[in-house]
Protein backbone atom coordinates (compact mmCIF):
# COMPACT_ATOMS: atom_id res chain seq x y z
CA UNK A 1 0.00 0.00 0.00
CA UNK A 2 1.65 2.99 -1.28
CA UNK A 3 0.10 5.36 2.07
CA UNK A 4 1.94 2.70 4.58
CA UNK A 5 5.06 2.54 2.69
CA UNK A 6 5.54 6.33 2.45
CA UNK A 7 4.43 6.55 6.28
CA UNK A 8 7.30 3.97 6.66
CA UNK A 9 9.60 6.08 4.52
CA UNK A 10 8.70 9.51 6.54
CA UNK A 11 9.45 7.71 9.93
CA UNK A 12 12.57 6.70 8.51
CA UNK A 13 13.49 10.37 6.79
CA UNK A 14 12.99 11.62 10.66
CA UNK A 15 15.32 9.14 11.80
CA UNK A 16 17.98 10.16 9.49
CA UNK A 17 17.60 13.96 10.10
CA UNK A 18 17.96 13.28 13.57
CA UNK A 19 15.14 14.85 14.58
CA UNK A 20 13.81 13.93 17.96
CA UNK A 21 10.25 12.51 17.99
CA UNK A 22 7.59 12.46 20.68
CA UNK A 23 6.68 9.07 21.70
CA UNK A 24 3.42 8.84 20.78
CA UNK A 25 4.13 10.50 17.53
CA UNK A 26 3.55 8.82 14.20
CA UNK A 27 3.68 10.81 10.76
CA UNK A 28 0.09 10.83 8.94
CA UNK A 29 -0.09 10.77 5.49
CA UNK A 30 -3.45 10.71 3.75
CA UNK A 31 -5.02 10.33 -0.13
CA UNK A 32 -4.42 14.26 -1.36
CA UNK A 33 -7.86 16.04 -1.00
CA UNK A 34 -6.45 18.45 -4.39
CA UNK A 35 -4.59 16.47 -6.90
CA UNK A 36 -3.39 19.29 -8.25
CA UNK A 37 -0.20 19.15 -5.77
CA UNK A 38 0.02 15.94 -5.96
CA UNK A 39 -1.66 11.77 -4.85
CA UNK A 40 -0.68 11.80 -1.11
CA UNK A 41 0.43 14.36 1.60
CA UNK A 42 1.23 15.12 4.91
CA UNK A 43 0.95 17.02 7.39
CA UNK A 44 3.52 15.63 9.64
CA UNK A 45 6.36 18.33 9.74
CA UNK A 46 3.41 21.09 10.41
CA UNK A 47 2.09 19.21 13.86
CA UNK A 48 5.80 18.31 14.59
CA UNK A 49 6.79 21.81 14.20
CA UNK A 50 4.24 23.04 16.32
CA UNK A 51 5.05 20.71 19.23
CA UNK A 52 8.75 21.36 19.32
CA UNK A 53 8.71 25.13 18.87
CA UNK A 54 10.18 25.32 15.08
CA UNK A 55 9.66 26.54 11.60
CA UNK A 56 7.33 24.23 9.60
CA UNK A 57 8.89 24.52 6.18
CA UNK A 58 12.27 24.50 7.62
CA UNK A 59 11.51 21.09 9.19
CA UNK A 60 9.75 20.07 6.13
CA UNK A 61 12.88 20.73 4.15
CA UNK A 62 15.07 18.57 6.63
CA UNK A 63 12.92 15.49 6.50
CA UNK A 64 12.65 15.83 2.33
CA UNK A 65 16.29 16.03 2.42
CA UNK A 66 16.61 12.58 3.94
CA UNK A 67 13.26 11.39 2.24
CA UNK A 68 14.23 8.15 -0.03
CA UNK A 69 11.00 7.53 -2.02
CA UNK A 70 13.02 7.82 -5.76
CA UNK A 71 11.36 3.89 -6.81
CA UNK A 72 7.77 5.46 -5.60
CA UNK A 73 7.54 9.00 -6.56
CA UNK A 74 8.42 11.50 -9.69
CA UNK A 75 7.75 14.46 -7.94
CA UNK A 76 8.10 15.69 -3.92
CA UNK A 77 6.93 19.03 -2.93
CA UNK A 78 6.60 21.12 -0.13
CA UNK A 79 3.66 23.63 0.04
CA UNK A 80 1.70 26.04 1.86
CA UNK A 81 2.63 26.74 5.60
CA UNK A 82 4.71 23.31 5.43
CA UNK A 83 2.64 20.28 3.31
CA UNK A 84 5.03 17.69 2.22
CA UNK A 85 3.01 16.64 -1.30
CA UNK A 86 4.12 13.36 -3.04
CA UNK A 87 3.13 12.42 -6.74
CA UNK A 88 3.57 8.79 -7.28
CA UNK A 89 5.76 7.86 -10.53
CA UNK A 90 4.37 5.80 -13.44
CA UNK A 91 6.32 3.31 -13.10
CA UNK A 92 5.30 2.60 -9.66
CA UNK A 93 1.48 3.18 -10.18
CA UNK A 94 2.46 0.28 -13.33
CA UNK A 95 3.92 -2.15 -11.43
CA UNK A 96 0.81 -1.87 -8.16
CA UNK A 97 -1.21 -2.27 -11.25
CA UNK A 98 0.53 -5.55 -12.28
CA UNK A 99 0.05 -6.59 -8.68
CA UNK A 100 -3.60 -6.38 -8.50
CA UNK A 101 -4.02 -8.07 -11.78
CA UNK A 102 -2.31 -11.04 -10.94
CA UNK A 103 -3.20 -11.11 -6.47
CA UNK A 104 -6.28 -13.31 -5.59
CA UNK A 105 -6.90 -10.24 -3.10
CA UNK A 106 -6.60 -7.83 -6.02
CA UNK A 107 -3.59 -6.61 -3.78
CA UNK A 108 -5.21 -6.10 -0.10
CA UNK A 109 -2.60 -7.13 2.33
CA UNK A 110 -2.97 -9.38 5.23
CA UNK A 111 -2.92 -8.03 8.58
CA UNK A 112 0.51 -8.58 10.63
CA UNK A 113 -1.40 -9.47 13.91
CA UNK A 114 -4.80 -11.42 13.43
CA UNK A 115 -7.11 -11.43 15.66
CA UNK A 116 -10.11 -13.54 16.75
CA UNK A 117 -13.15 -11.28 16.23
CA UNK A 118 -16.46 -12.70 17.00
CA UNK A 119 -19.20 -10.21 15.31
CA UNK A 120 -23.01 -10.39 16.71
CA UNK A 121 -25.74 -9.21 14.25
CA UNK A 122 -29.03 -9.72 13.24
CA UNK A 123 -30.34 -11.44 15.83
CA UNK A 124 -34.15 -11.76 15.25
CA UNK A 125 -36.53 -12.96 17.61
CA UNK A 126 -38.19 -16.86 17.64
CA UNK A 127 -41.70 -17.56 16.67
CA UNK A 128 -41.58 -13.47 14.42
CA UNK A 129 -40.79 -12.29 11.30
CA UNK A 130 -37.44 -11.00 10.06
CA UNK A 131 -38.84 -7.19 9.22
CA UNK A 132 -36.75 -3.94 7.71
CA UNK A 133 -35.50 -3.12 11.39
CA UNK A 134 -33.20 -5.86 10.84
CA UNK A 135 -31.40 -4.61 7.68
CA UNK A 136 -29.03 -2.74 9.24
CA UNK A 137 -27.46 -5.17 11.28
CA UNK A 138 -27.75 -7.70 9.12
CA UNK A 139 -26.04 -6.28 6.70
CA UNK A 140 -23.41 -4.08 8.01
CA UNK A 141 -22.52 -6.96 10.81
CA UNK A 142 -22.52 -9.57 7.69
CA UNK A 143 -19.81 -7.17 5.72
CA UNK A 144 -17.68 -6.32 8.39
CA UNK A 145 -16.93 -10.07 9.28
CA UNK A 146 -16.57 -10.47 5.28
CA UNK A 147 -13.95 -7.36 5.64
CA UNK A 148 -12.48 -8.21 8.89
CA UNK A 149 -12.13 -12.36 7.32
CA UNK A 150 -10.51 -10.82 3.98
CA UNK A 151 -8.07 -9.17 5.70
CA UNK A 152 -6.61 -11.95 8.09
CA UNK A 153 -8.48 -11.90 10.90
CA UNK A 154 -10.23 -15.32 12.54
CA UNK A 155 -13.94 -14.15 12.67
CA UNK A 156 -16.82 -16.28 14.26
CA UNK A 157 -20.00 -15.18 13.39
CA UNK A 158 -22.73 -15.67 16.06
CA UNK A 159 -27.05 -15.07 15.48
CA UNK A 160 -27.67 -14.02 19.15
CA UNK A 161 -31.31 -15.25 18.22
CA UNK A 162 -34.08 -14.15 21.15
CA UNK A 163 -35.31 -17.61 22.32
CA UNK A 164 -36.51 -17.52 25.33
CA UNK A 165 -38.48 -14.94 27.33
CA UNK A 166 -42.32 -13.80 28.97
CA UNK A 167 -43.42 -14.20 25.35
CA UNK A 168 -43.03 -18.07 25.25
CA UNK A 169 -45.84 -17.91 27.84
CA UNK A 170 -48.54 -16.66 25.89
CA UNK A 171 -47.00 -18.50 22.88
CA UNK A 172 -47.29 -21.98 24.47
CA UNK A 173 -51.17 -21.13 26.16
CA UNK A 174 -51.99 -20.13 22.11
CA UNK A 175 -50.68 -23.31 21.02
CA UNK A 176 -52.08 -25.58 23.49
CA UNK A 177 -55.73 -23.65 23.15
CA UNK A 178 -55.83 -21.96 19.32
CA UNK A 179 -53.33 -22.98 16.83
CA UNK A 180 -54.73 -23.60 13.41
CA UNK A 181 -52.16 -26.51 12.02
CA UNK A 182 -53.04 -26.03 8.77
CA UNK A 183 -52.29 -22.74 8.72
CA UNK A 184 -48.72 -23.53 10.46
CA UNK A 185 -48.21 -25.77 8.27
CA UNK A 186 -48.45 -23.13 5.08
CA UNK A 187 -46.88 -20.18 6.65
CA UNK A 188 -45.38 -21.25 10.47
CA UNK A 189 -44.31 -17.83 11.27
CA UNK A 190 -47.38 -15.68 10.35
CA UNK A 191 -49.57 -18.58 12.32
CA UNK A 192 -47.52 -18.00 15.37
CA UNK A 193 -47.64 -14.39 15.56
CA UNK A 194 -51.22 -14.32 14.98
CA UNK A 195 -51.52 -16.74 17.92
CA UNK A 196 -49.19 -14.61 19.92
CA UNK A 197 -51.38 -11.50 19.25
CA UNK A 198 -54.45 -13.18 20.03
CA UNK A 199 -53.44 -14.16 23.25
CA UNK A 200 -51.84 -10.98 24.16
CA UNK A 201 -55.04 -8.98 23.44
CA UNK A 202 -56.90 -11.73 25.34
CA UNK A 203 -54.33 -11.53 28.59
CA UNK A 204 -54.74 -7.74 28.22
CA UNK A 205 -58.71 -8.41 28.85
CA UNK A 206 -58.73 -11.48 30.81
CA UNK A 207 -56.28 -11.31 34.10
CA UNK A 208 -56.81 -15.32 34.24
CA UNK A 209 -55.63 -15.65 30.76
CA UNK A 210 -52.75 -13.64 31.96
CA UNK A 211 -52.21 -15.78 34.79
CA UNK A 212 -52.81 -18.64 32.76
CA UNK A 213 -49.82 -17.64 30.35
CA UNK A 214 -47.50 -16.76 33.16
CA UNK A 215 -48.02 -20.38 34.25
CA UNK A 216 -47.12 -21.97 30.93
CA UNK A 217 -43.79 -19.85 31.07
CA UNK A 218 -42.98 -21.20 34.64
CA UNK A 219 -43.66 -24.53 33.88
CA UNK A 220 -41.26 -24.21 30.64
CA UNK A 221 -38.65 -22.70 33.09
CA UNK A 222 -38.47 -25.53 35.29
CA UNK A 223 -38.65 -28.06 32.30
CA UNK A 224 -41.45 -29.26 31.78
CA UNK A 225 -41.65 -31.87 28.84
CA UNK A 226 -44.48 -30.78 26.86
CA UNK A 227 -43.87 -26.80 27.44
CA UNK A 228 -40.46 -27.65 26.07
CA UNK A 229 -41.71 -29.74 23.00
CA UNK A 230 -43.47 -26.59 21.84
CA UNK A 231 -40.69 -24.09 22.36
CA UNK A 232 -38.61 -26.57 20.23
CA UNK A 233 -40.77 -26.40 17.59
CA UNK A 234 -40.78 -22.55 17.36
CA UNK A 235 -37.67 -22.42 17.57
CA UNK A 236 -37.53 -25.21 14.66
CA UNK A 237 -40.01 -23.55 12.40
CA UNK A 238 -38.86 -19.94 12.99
CA UNK A 239 -34.75 -20.63 11.59
CA UNK A 240 -36.34 -22.82 8.81
CA UNK A 241 -37.86 -19.65 7.63
CA UNK A 242 -34.99 -17.57 8.60
CA UNK A 243 -32.47 -19.72 6.80
CA UNK A 244 -34.94 -18.91 4.16
CA UNK A 245 -34.07 -15.14 4.30
CA UNK A 246 -30.64 -15.62 5.07
CA UNK A 247 -29.92 -17.98 1.75
CA UNK A 248 -32.04 -15.61 -0.69
CA UNK A 249 -29.17 -12.79 1.03
CA UNK A 250 -26.19 -14.90 0.88
CA UNK A 251 -25.81 -14.73 4.34
CA UNK A 252 -24.37 -17.81 6.77
CA UNK A 253 -23.37 -17.81 10.50
CA UNK A 254 -21.10 -20.12 12.32
CA UNK A 255 -23.17 -20.36 15.45
CA UNK A 256 -27.19 -19.85 16.37
CA UNK A 257 -26.39 -19.52 19.91
CA UNK A 258 -29.51 -17.57 21.69
CA UNK A 259 -30.46 -16.44 24.96
CA UNK A 260 -31.36 -20.07 25.89
CA UNK A 261 -28.45 -21.39 25.59
CA UNK A 262 -26.96 -19.54 28.60
CA UNK A 263 -29.82 -19.90 30.89
CA UNK A 264 -27.93 -22.67 33.18
CA UNK A 265 -25.18 -20.15 33.28
CA UNK A 266 -27.12 -17.06 34.81
CA UNK A 267 -27.53 -17.87 38.60
CA UNK A 268 -24.05 -19.18 39.11
CA UNK A 269 -22.51 -15.64 37.35
CA UNK A 270 -25.22 -13.53 39.69
CA UNK A 271 -23.64 -15.26 42.91
CA UNK A 272 -19.94 -14.81 41.87
CA UNK A 273 -20.72 -11.76 41.59
CA UNK A 274 -22.16 -11.14 44.69
CA UNK A 275 -19.39 -12.98 46.12
CA UNK A 276 -16.75 -11.13 45.03
CA UNK A 277 -19.12 -7.16 45.79
CA UNK A 278 -19.33 -6.79 42.16
CA UNK A 279 -23.15 -6.72 42.32
CA UNK A 280 -25.41 -5.91 45.57
CA UNK A 281 -28.32 -6.46 46.75
CA UNK A 282 -30.88 -3.38 46.50
CA UNK A 283 -34.86 -3.39 47.54
CA UNK A 284 -34.56 -7.23 46.62
CA UNK A 285 -32.90 -6.78 43.12
CA UNK A 286 -29.22 -7.74 42.75
CA UNK A 287 -27.53 -4.66 40.99
CA UNK A 288 -24.35 -3.20 39.71
CA UNK A 289 -23.89 0.38 40.73
CA UNK A 290 -21.05 3.35 40.25
CA UNK A 291 -17.87 2.41 41.58
CA UNK A 292 -16.85 5.98 41.22
CA UNK A 293 -13.64 4.88 38.97
CA UNK A 294 -14.74 7.57 35.66
CA UNK A 295 -15.48 11.05 36.31
CA UNK A 296 -19.81 10.75 36.44
CA UNK A 297 -19.77 12.23 32.89
CA UNK A 298 -18.34 9.29 31.95
CA UNK A 299 -20.35 6.80 34.22
CA UNK A 300 -22.74 4.42 32.78
CA UNK A 301 -24.27 3.73 35.87
CA UNK A 302 -25.17 7.51 36.51
CA UNK A 303 -27.36 9.81 35.20
CA UNK A 304 -28.01 13.77 35.63
CA UNK A 305 -31.14 14.95 37.18
CA UNK A 306 -31.77 18.59 37.35
CA UNK A 307 -27.57 19.32 38.30
CA UNK A 308 -27.09 16.31 40.07
CA UNK A 309 -26.20 12.62 39.35
CA UNK A 310 -28.10 10.24 40.63
CA UNK A 311 -27.80 6.07 40.11
CA UNK A 312 -28.83 4.17 37.47
CA UNK A 313 -27.47 0.71 38.25
CA UNK A 314 -27.40 -2.16 35.77
CA UNK A 315 -29.47 -4.90 36.83
CA UNK A 316 -29.10 -8.60 36.60
CA UNK A 317 -31.81 -10.02 38.63
CA UNK A 318 -35.20 -8.92 39.19
CA UNK A 319 -36.87 -8.94 43.04
CA UNK A 320 -38.78 -11.95 41.70
CA UNK A 321 -36.09 -14.09 40.75
CA UNK A 322 -35.86 -13.34 36.82
CA UNK A 323 -32.74 -12.44 35.20
CA UNK A 324 -32.10 -9.85 32.45
CA UNK A 325 -31.05 -9.36 28.89
CA UNK A 326 -27.58 -7.69 30.94
CA UNK A 327 -27.28 -10.99 32.92
CA UNK A 328 -27.28 -13.68 29.94
CA UNK A 329 -25.14 -10.59 27.83
CA UNK A 330 -22.47 -11.31 30.36
CA UNK A 331 -23.13 -14.78 30.33
CA UNK A 332 -22.41 -14.82 26.60
CA UNK A 333 -19.25 -12.46 26.86
CA UNK A 334 -17.89 -15.12 29.41
CA UNK A 335 -18.57 -17.95 27.07
CA UNK A 336 -16.94 -16.14 24.21
CA UNK A 337 -13.91 -15.10 25.88
CA UNK A 338 -13.56 -18.94 27.30
CA UNK A 339 -14.89 -20.82 24.31
CA UNK A 340 -13.61 -18.60 21.18
CA UNK A 341 -10.49 -16.69 23.02
CA UNK A 342 -12.04 -13.67 21.56
CA UNK A 343 -10.08 -10.80 21.13
CA UNK A 344 -12.35 -8.33 20.23
CA UNK A 345 -16.90 -8.69 20.46
CA UNK A 346 -18.16 -6.21 17.81
CA UNK A 347 -22.40 -5.87 19.08
CA UNK A 348 -23.91 -4.46 15.59
CA UNK A 349 -26.85 -2.98 17.91
CA UNK A 350 -28.97 -0.02 17.10
CA UNK A 351 -28.47 2.91 18.99
CA UNK A 352 -30.84 3.12 21.24
CA UNK A 353 -29.06 -0.11 23.18
CA UNK A 354 -25.95 2.21 24.09
CA UNK A 355 -26.69 2.72 27.99
CA UNK A 356 -27.09 -1.20 27.86
CA UNK A 357 -24.21 -2.12 26.52
CA UNK A 358 -22.09 0.61 28.19
CA UNK A 359 -23.32 -0.40 31.67
CA UNK A 360 -22.37 -4.41 30.16
CA UNK A 361 -19.53 -3.78 29.17
CA UNK A 362 -18.04 -2.04 32.20
CA UNK A 363 -19.83 -4.81 34.19
CA UNK A 364 -17.96 -7.24 32.20
CA UNK A 365 -14.68 -5.08 32.81
CA UNK A 366 -14.93 -5.50 36.50
CA UNK A 367 -15.24 -8.93 35.84
CA UNK A 368 -11.74 -9.15 34.92
CA UNK A 369 -12.81 -9.39 31.01
CA UNK A 370 -9.99 -7.45 28.95
CA UNK A 371 -11.49 -8.41 25.51
CA UNK A 372 -12.24 -5.48 23.61
CA UNK A 373 -15.80 -4.69 23.28
CA UNK A 374 -17.51 -2.85 20.85
CA UNK A 375 -20.68 -1.34 20.03
CA UNK A 376 -21.04 -0.94 16.66
CA UNK A 377 -24.32 1.65 16.66
CA UNK A 378 -26.69 2.61 13.79
CA UNK A 379 -29.59 5.11 13.07
CA UNK A 380 -33.21 3.93 11.77
CA UNK A 381 -34.44 3.90 8.16
CA UNK A 382 -37.32 6.23 7.39
CA UNK A 383 -39.99 6.00 5.15
CA UNK A 384 -40.27 8.38 2.20
CA UNK A 385 -42.14 10.56 4.55
CA UNK A 386 -38.98 11.07 6.69
CA UNK A 387 -41.06 8.66 9.49
CA UNK A 388 -40.28 5.44 10.34
CA UNK A 389 -40.68 2.88 8.13
CA UNK A 390 -44.34 1.15 7.87
CA UNK A 391 -47.06 -0.56 6.32
CA UNK A 392 -49.92 1.78 5.13
CA UNK A 393 -51.75 -0.13 7.93
CA UNK A 394 -49.25 0.67 10.41
CA UNK A 395 -47.31 -2.82 10.42
CA UNK A 396 -43.88 -3.08 10.47
CA UNK A 397 -42.44 -3.91 7.05
CA UNK A 398 -41.29 -7.50 6.53
CA UNK A 399 -37.57 -8.19 5.43
CA UNK A 400 -38.55 -10.73 3.13
CA UNK A 401 -41.44 -8.77 1.47
CA UNK A 402 -38.80 -6.33 0.74
CA UNK A 403 -36.23 -8.25 -0.29
CA UNK A 404 -38.61 -10.26 -2.89
CA UNK A 405 -40.47 -6.69 -3.86
CA UNK A 406 -36.93 -5.96 -4.99
CA UNK A 407 -36.48 -8.66 -7.28
CA UNK A 408 -39.70 -8.03 -8.80
CA UNK A 409 -38.64 -4.56 -9.83
CA UNK A 410 -35.22 -5.19 -10.91
CA UNK A 411 -37.44 -8.41 -13.24
CA UNK A 412 -40.00 -5.78 -14.43
CA UNK A 413 -36.76 -3.60 -15.52
CA UNK A 414 -35.04 -6.41 -17.13
CA UNK A 415 -37.97 -7.15 -19.77
CA UNK A 416 -38.10 -3.69 -20.91
CA UNK A 417 -34.34 -4.55 -22.70
CA UNK A 418 -34.28 -7.70 -25.26
CA UNK A 419 -30.86 -8.87 -25.10
CA UNK A 420 -31.29 -12.18 -25.47
CA UNK A 421 -31.44 -13.71 -22.50
CA UNK A 422 -33.29 -16.56 -21.47
CA UNK A 423 -36.26 -16.47 -18.37
CA UNK A 424 -34.01 -18.23 -16.05
CA UNK A 425 -30.84 -15.85 -16.80
CA UNK A 426 -33.19 -13.45 -16.15
CA UNK A 427 -34.56 -14.10 -13.15
CA UNK A 428 -31.18 -14.81 -11.47
CA UNK A 429 -29.82 -11.64 -12.82
CA UNK A 430 -33.42 -9.97 -10.85
CA UNK A 431 -32.25 -11.81 -7.68
CA UNK A 432 -28.48 -10.49 -8.02
CA UNK A 433 -29.96 -6.51 -8.92
CA UNK A 434 -32.33 -6.60 -6.29
CA UNK A 435 -30.75 -8.33 -3.23
CA UNK A 436 -27.66 -5.91 -4.20
CA UNK A 437 -29.90 -2.96 -4.69
CA UNK A 438 -31.47 -3.19 -0.74
CA UNK A 439 -28.15 -3.95 0.36
CA UNK A 440 -26.00 -1.35 -1.34
CA UNK A 441 -29.15 1.47 -0.39
CA UNK A 442 -28.16 0.46 3.41
CA UNK A 443 -23.96 0.12 3.44
CA UNK A 444 -23.63 3.24 1.65
CA UNK A 445 -25.24 5.37 4.14
CA UNK A 446 -23.26 6.66 7.46
CA UNK A 447 -24.37 3.66 9.83
CA UNK A 448 -25.02 6.17 12.48
CA UNK A 449 -27.69 8.59 10.60
CA UNK A 450 -30.88 7.65 9.56
CA UNK A 451 -32.08 7.35 5.98
CA UNK A 452 -35.22 7.32 4.07
CA UNK A 453 -36.11 4.03 2.25
CA UNK A 454 -36.68 4.70 -1.70
CA UNK A 455 -37.72 2.09 -4.50
CA UNK A 456 -36.20 4.47 -7.27
CA UNK A 457 -33.11 5.55 -5.99
CA UNK A 458 -32.02 2.24 -5.02
CA UNK A 459 -32.54 0.45 -8.62
CA UNK A 460 -31.65 3.51 -10.66
CA UNK A 461 -28.63 2.63 -12.90
CA UNK A 462 -27.48 6.63 -12.67
CA UNK A 463 -25.74 7.57 -9.23
CA UNK A 464 -24.22 5.84 -6.26
CA UNK A 465 -26.57 2.71 -6.86
CA UNK A 466 -26.04 -1.15 -6.85
CA UNK A 467 -27.35 -1.50 -10.53
CA UNK A 468 -24.77 1.50 -11.61
CA UNK A 469 -21.84 -0.51 -9.96
CA UNK A 470 -23.19 -3.75 -11.31
CA UNK A 471 -23.26 -2.24 -14.62
CA UNK A 472 -19.61 -0.86 -14.46
CA UNK A 473 -18.81 -4.50 -13.80
CA UNK A 474 -20.42 -5.66 -16.50
CA UNK A 475 -18.77 -2.93 -19.15
CA UNK A 476 -15.26 -4.21 -18.38
CA UNK A 477 -16.34 -7.62 -19.07
CA UNK A 478 -17.95 -6.98 -22.26
CA UNK A 479 -14.49 -5.51 -23.48
CA UNK A 480 -12.73 -8.97 -23.37
CA UNK A 481 -16.24 -11.00 -24.46
CA UNK A 482 -15.31 -8.90 -28.36
CA UNK A 483 -11.81 -9.67 -28.28
CA UNK A 484 -11.28 -12.55 -30.06
CA UNK A 485 -9.42 -15.79 -28.73
CA UNK A 486 -7.84 -15.94 -25.04
CA UNK A 487 -5.88 -12.64 -23.99
CA UNK A 488 -2.82 -12.97 -22.10
CA UNK A 489 -1.63 -10.08 -19.99
CA UNK A 490 1.74 -9.10 -19.96
CA UNK A 491 3.84 -6.46 -17.44
CA UNK A 492 4.47 -4.67 -20.27
CA UNK A 493 2.74 -1.20 -19.52
CA UNK A 494 2.73 2.16 -20.25
CA UNK A 495 0.46 4.77 -18.39
CA UNK A 496 0.53 8.21 -19.96
CA UNK A 497 -3.43 9.37 -20.55
CA UNK A 498 -4.14 10.97 -17.52
CA UNK A 499 -7.37 8.88 -17.42
CA UNK A 500 -5.16 5.92 -17.43
CA UNK A 501 -2.78 7.59 -14.45
CA UNK A 502 -5.98 8.22 -12.86
CA UNK A 503 -7.71 4.84 -12.47
CA UNK A 504 -4.17 3.42 -11.86
CA UNK A 505 -4.02 5.49 -8.72
CA UNK A 506 -7.64 4.65 -7.62
CA UNK A 507 -7.46 0.77 -8.65
CA UNK A 508 -4.16 1.30 -6.19
CA UNK A 509 -6.32 2.79 -3.17
CA UNK A 510 -8.42 0.15 -2.83
CA UNK A 511 -5.96 -1.82 -0.32
CA UNK A 512 -6.17 1.31 1.59
CA UNK A 513 -9.80 1.52 1.70
CA UNK A 514 -10.44 -1.88 2.91
CA UNK A 515 -8.21 -1.60 5.50
CA UNK A 516 -9.73 1.80 6.63
CA UNK A 517 -13.13 0.22 6.93
CA UNK A 518 -12.47 -1.42 10.42
CA UNK A 519 -11.00 1.64 11.93
CA UNK A 520 -14.32 2.78 12.88
CA UNK A 521 -16.32 -0.13 11.29
CA UNK A 522 -17.83 1.84 7.96
CA UNK A 523 -18.58 -0.50 4.65
CA UNK A 524 -20.15 3.04 3.34
CA UNK A 525 -15.94 3.81 2.91
CA UNK A 526 -16.16 0.71 1.01
CA UNK A 527 -19.28 1.96 -1.36
CA UNK A 528 -18.50 5.14 -1.67
CA UNK A 529 -14.87 4.02 -3.27
CA UNK A 530 -16.31 1.63 -5.54
CA UNK A 531 -18.54 4.37 -6.78
CA UNK A 532 -15.88 6.63 -7.30
CA UNK A 533 -13.58 3.80 -9.06
CA UNK A 534 -17.17 3.21 -11.54
CA UNK A 535 -17.06 6.82 -12.03
CA UNK A 536 -13.12 7.05 -12.87
CA UNK A 537 -13.56 4.14 -14.95
CA UNK A 538 -16.64 5.55 -17.25
CA UNK A 539 -13.71 8.53 -17.62
CA UNK A 540 -11.28 6.50 -18.63
CA UNK A 541 -13.60 4.11 -20.99
CA UNK A 542 -14.98 7.33 -23.01
CA UNK A 543 -10.94 9.07 -23.10
CA UNK A 544 -9.26 5.82 -24.17
CA UNK A 545 -10.42 3.68 -26.53
CA UNK A 546 -9.30 -0.18 -25.46
CA UNK A 547 -9.94 -2.51 -28.55
CA UNK A 548 -8.59 -0.07 -31.45
CA UNK A 549 -5.20 0.56 -29.26
CA UNK A 550 -2.28 -1.38 -30.17
CA UNK A 551 0.79 -2.96 -28.74
CA UNK A 552 1.76 -2.05 -25.36
CA UNK A 553 -1.08 0.84 -24.97
CA UNK A 554 -3.33 -2.04 -25.29
CA UNK A 555 -2.23 -3.77 -23.24
CA UNK A 556 -1.74 -1.70 -20.43
CA UNK A 557 -5.98 -0.72 -21.02
CA UNK A 558 -6.82 -4.15 -20.97
CA UNK A 559 -4.85 -4.66 -17.44
CA UNK A 560 -7.02 -1.55 -16.04
CA UNK A 561 -10.10 -2.92 -17.20
CA UNK A 562 -9.23 -6.29 -15.88
CA UNK A 563 -7.90 -4.70 -12.35
CA UNK A 564 -10.95 -2.66 -12.14
CA UNK A 565 -13.26 -6.05 -12.84
CA UNK A 566 -11.16 -7.25 -9.98
CA UNK A 567 -11.83 -4.72 -7.83
CA UNK A 568 -15.30 -4.35 -8.31
CA UNK A 569 -15.94 -7.74 -8.01
CA UNK A 570 -13.99 -8.08 -4.67
CA UNK A 571 -15.36 -5.30 -3.41
CA UNK A 572 -18.78 -5.82 -4.07
CA UNK A 573 -18.67 -9.23 -2.72
CA UNK A 574 -17.01 -7.56 0.66
CA UNK A 575 -20.42 -5.71 0.83
CA UNK A 576 -22.20 -9.08 0.37
CA UNK A 577 -23.00 -8.29 -3.51
CA UNK A 578 -22.71 -10.90 -5.93
CA UNK A 579 -21.72 -9.67 -9.67
CA UNK A 580 -23.02 -11.08 -12.86
CA UNK A 581 -21.77 -10.83 -16.61
CA UNK A 582 -24.76 -9.36 -18.35
CA UNK A 583 -27.32 -7.34 -17.09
Amino acid sequence: MFRAILTSRLQAAFTAARIELPESFTPNVVIASDTRYGDYQSNAAMVLAKQLKANPRALAQQIVDQLDVADLCEKTSIDGPGFLNFTLSADALAKRLSQIVLDDKAGVPVVEKPKTIVVDFSAPNIAKPMHVGHIRSTFIGDSLARVARFIGHKVITDNHVGDWGTQFGMIIHGWKTQLDHAALKKDAIHELVSMYKAVNAAAKADEAVMETCKSELVKLQQGNAQNLDIWKECVRLTLEQLEKVYRTLGITFDHYLGESFYNEALAPLVADMLEKGIATISDGATVVFSDGSVKPENDPFLIKEKDEWKAAPCIIRKGDGGFLYATTDLATIDYRVKEWKADEIWYVVGAPQQLHFRQVFATAQRRGVTTIMTHIAFGSILGPDGKMFKTRSGETVGLLEVIDEAIERARTAAEEKDQGLSDTEKDEIARIIGTGAVKYAELSQNRLTDYKFSWDKMLSLQGNTAPYLLNAYVRTRSIFRKLEGAVTLTDDLTITEPAERALALKLAQFAENTHDILDDHRPNLLANYLYELANTYHSFYEACPVLRAEGAVKNTRLTLCEATSRVLKTGLGLLGIQTTERM
